[in-house]
């Protein structure tokens, strides 16, 4: 069990990632696909693993993420279970030119410590067998570095960019979630519902592990990145600043894509007041915060949402009592009129 101790000043200092972090999901999905089945490791070399959103054994199972496919000098990094090092997440950089930059900028003494070469292990575990050429990286070697970055920005551009206007959205989707929970509950709220195996018990937060940690937060706080392609939790000890906890997004139901556009039920959105309904959830929305936007009854709001899931123009997150529609791809294209 992980378990991460909150003092009052953490949990004032709680904040949400902003955006998709490209530099983490590429990492991440490179590790992703390079383990067999689509089981991913959890927080740090110490988690536990879970199976992944349907969307990511999806992505998985295709060419473009399938356990055949090459990531170069990044596997050396990624390919052991539930490890990330620290220098490929770059919480506060969320493009992947500036969080590339800021990784080819860290310092040797850092990368060394980040990889655990030599064999004292850095406060986040470090590479159980390096090999050659990262040792190499963690001396410093321009050679090295070269190659890093050549393999990750084409990771990224064959395996995960065309997936990232998906990934941002589902990101933005699952903030607005979270936004949700803590306007409307607070921090116990937010914390209770970040993981279905994830336990709050005021004032510490345990997350499930095959080992044991305790990780005080110190004052600094603790900043939650949402994540398309974790499998579990990912924490990342920060001496300097705030911790960062990586954790799996939300699954929307029915996990509808573009392609999953169905007549029958497009037939049902003609009116003016639907089409209303379709438009205002370009922000996501609950079916309360939805029913005042539009100034219709919550029964109305509920009933145009139920229509909308079904034509497949919206997803909806549930966790808890919380709702919270927002458009699928097929629903961004329509309101641009780009469907055909």
């Amino acid at each position: 069990m992980i378990r991460l101790h909150f003092t009052a000043d953490d949990l004032r200092r709680i904040t949400l990632a902003p955006a998709a972090n490209a530099l983490a999901e590429t990492a991440l999905g490179a590790g992703l696909s390079l383990r067999q089945g689509g089981r991913g490791g959890g927080s740090r070399g110490f988690g536990q693993a879970r199976r992944a959103r349907s969307a990511v054994r999806e992505w998985h199972r295709s060419p473009r993420g399938g356990p055949g496919v090459r990531a170069g000098v990044l596997a050396e990094l990624v390919a052991e279970d539930g490890f990330v090092p620290d220098f490929l997440l770059q919480p506060g950089i969320h493009d992947l030119a500036g969080g590339l930059e800021a990784a080819a900028a860290t310092p040797v003494e850092r990368l060394a410590l980040d990889l655990g070469i030599p064999e004292a292990a850095g406060w986040n575990g470090g590479l159980a067998r390096p090999g050659r050429w990262a040792r190499e990286l963690a001396q410093g070697s321009p050679a090295a570095t070269r190659a890093l970055l050549h393999d990750t920005r084409d990771f990224f551009a064959r395996h995960v960019e065309p997936l990232w206007p998906r990934i941002r959205q589902d990101a933005l989707t699952d903030r607005a979630l979270r936004s949700e929970m803590l306007l409307r509950g607070g921090v116990d709220a937010l914390l209770t519902t970040l993981g279905t195996t994830w336990r709050w018990q005021h004032p510490t937060l345990h997350l499930p592990s095959a080992s044991a940690y305790d990780i005080p937060l110190c004052g600094r706080g603790l900043l939650l990145v949402p994540s398309w392609f974790a499998t579990g939790p990912l924490v990342m000890y920060r001496p300097e600043a705030a911790t960062v906890l990586v954790y799996p997004l939300y699954e929307a139901a029915g996990g509808s894509t573009a392609g999953d556009e169905r007549p029958e039920a497009l037939a049902a959105l003609l009116g003016r007041t639907r089409a209303h309904v379709l438009a205002l959830l370009r922000t996501p929305a609950t079916t309360t915060a939805l029913a005042e936007r539009a100034s219709v009854s919550l029964a109305a709001a509920s009933h145009h949402a139920g229509v909308l899931r079904a034509a497949g123009l919206i997803d909806t997150v549930r966790t808890g009592t919380a709702v919270l529609h927002s458009l699928t791809p097929l629903g961004h294209s329509l309101l641009a009129g780009t469907t055909r």
